[in-house]
């Protein structure tokens, strides 16, 4: 009898060695999805950007393993904006990237954060569908070639909540 692994949220470090899986695979996407050019997303910012307070980068472990991630950062006062969204390539539909951006979603209000924004390419459409499904409201025509628009912005309100300590 096999039994579910266990899994569990992580809030590390950029420089954690549990986070190379997100950053090798989030490079190789972005390098085959938009050329070489897109080494430059991958450092743009620096780890402290998703540090606390203003910042988080959170793993979903099962059984100690990286299985998905995401993190996010300050874009203003009241608004948490989502980066380095990510499932590892071995176990993608499952759920696991919707299962990361409501942890991420819970912990920017408890941040007190009142707003989530967020950018995916255009040539990720399944991360477009992502967002539509989990309620998030596009900053752009989407009857649009995405091809022709750019970067897809995205925008959330936040439940607001009690600051965590």
């Amino acid at each position: 009898m096999s039994t579910a692994p266990v899994a569990e949220f992580r809030r590390v470090a950029v420089d954690d060695p549990l986070v190379e899986p997100l950053l090798r695979e989030l490079t190789h996407e972005y390098v085959t999805r938009y050329g070489p050019e897109a080494h430059r997303e991958m450092s743009r910012y620096p780890g402290e950007a998703f540090a606390e307070p203003h910042g988080v980068l959170l793993l979903l472990l099962e059984d100690g393993e990286p299985v998905a991630g995401g993190a996010y950062k300050r874009y203003d006062g009241r608004t948490a904006e989502v980066k380095r969204m990510w499932t590892h390539s071995a176990h993608r539909r499952r759920g696991l990237a919707r299962r990361v951006l409501a942890e991420l979603e819970r912990t920017a209000a408890a941040a007190g954060y009142a707003r989530v924004y967020l950018t995916t390419g255009p040539r990720q459409p399944e991360a477009r569908g992502l967002y539509l499904a989990a309620g998030y409201t596009p900053l752009f025509d989407v009857t649009a070639d995405p091809l022709t628009i750019g970067p897809l912005p995205f925008e959330k309100d936040l439940p607001v909540l009690a600051r965590t300590p």
